[in-house]
């Protein structure tokens, strides 16, 4: 894949090589995010940050990725405080921020929106969440993780044991990730959510096509036996009719400290694309599990900056140009001593 002046709307663009080349340039961003050194390769630059539907740590992840290799940030946050609450279109609104930016993010609550935005945009366009459809950055960071994760025990990425637990049916993370992982071999994929919640026929027809096997089923217990990763998703409460229909399912599936010694191995990988739902009634990842070392959503928060800066400097075509325009870190960072 060529990824100068290219738009990642989707996993679907992907293949191996082009992870690969992903994966190598998020390791040299390591030294630039954990603060041993700064680069100001993308000095001058500008990347239009749009969120049109809440978010924190996504739109911060790119904001903080761009700034990190040099770039200015510009945002446009909320539907509400943007023209398209005018009636703008999606096409015109990209006309005219494109001019304004040389890289654009976009998150969008439609299915399909941030492709329709990228067809007006004369910069390249970075998916950052089109509702219920995909992630791509977010499946490509999960997947940096499992396997930063499993290197660590001497294992791949194929033939590996996938748990996948909640609300499979409006989860974009785990729809972008499970088609992701269509490009591996022989991966079992355990699914764990109500019937009402699975995994879109749409997507196991992507991985059985693939060769991947599945098992469905409402039952926490008895899944997570064997899995080499345990993928948790909350309820997605903003994708349903109304808050009551969504609630009906809230803590319907919940790990904590007790349940995972019961029934996962004592290295299950545990993952959440975060935010976690930490609400009494829902608590579905508990904090008796914070300190627990398989407890990698942390782990899997900060390979966000690195991957998003990855597909910044190779969008921008400077991932050759990172070491030249190093420079020292001025500044006192607890970071660049590991603490």
């Amino acid at each position: 894949m060529n990824f100068t002046g290219a738009n990642i709307l989707s996993v679907k663009q992907l293949d191996r090589d082009a992870i690969g080349e992903i994966f190598a340039v998020a390791d040299r961003m390591e030294p630039y995010a954990h603060r041993r050194k700064r680069t100001t390769v993308l000095d001058g630059a500008i990347l239009g940050n749009l969120f049109f539907e809440p978010s924190t740590r996504t739109r911060v992840s790119f904001g903080c990725a761009f700034n990190l290799l040099g770039g200015m940030v510009r945002e446009t946050v909320g539907l509400a405080s943007s023209s398209l609450s005018k009636g703008e279109s999606l096409f015109d609104t990209a006309r005219v921020l494109s001019s304004y930016s040389d890289v654009i993010a976009m998150r969008h609550p439609d299915a399909g929106s941030v492709a329709e935005f990228a067809k007006g945009s004369r910069v390249p366009v970075i998916n950052g969440g089109d509702g219920a459809n995909e992630h791509p950055t977010q499946a490509l960071l999960d997947l940096y993780t499992i396997e930063k994760e499993l290197q660590g025990r001497g294992q791949g990425i194929d033939g590996m044991h996938i748990a996948m637990v909640g609300d499979l049916k409006h989860g974009r993370t785990v729809h972008s990730l499970a088609k992701l992982l269509r490009l591996y071999k022989h991966i079992r994929f355990t699914l764990v959510s109500p019937p009402e919640l699975a995994m879109p026929d749409e997507v196991l027809a992507i991985l059985d096509d693939a060769g991947h096997s599945f098992t469905i089923t409402d039952r926490l217990e008895g899944s997570l036996s064997d899995a080499d990763i345990c993928y948790l998703t909350r309820i997605q409460e903003e994708r349903f009719p109304s808050l009551e229909d969504a609630r009906q399912y809230r803590g319907r599936f919940r790990l904590n400290q007790a349940i995972y010694t019961q029934h996962a191995k004592s290295n299950t990988v545990i993952m959440h694309p975060l935010p976690r739902d930490s609400r009494a009634e829902a608590n579905e990842l508990d904090n008796d599990l914070n300190e627990h070392p398989s407890l990698a959503i942390f782990r899997q928060a900060d390979n966000g900056v690195l991957i998003r800066m990855a597909l910044f400097a190779l969008t921008l075509g400077v991932d050759h140009l990172l070491e030249k325009y190093d420079a020292p870190v001025l500044w006192h960072s607890t970071k660049a001593e590991g603490l």
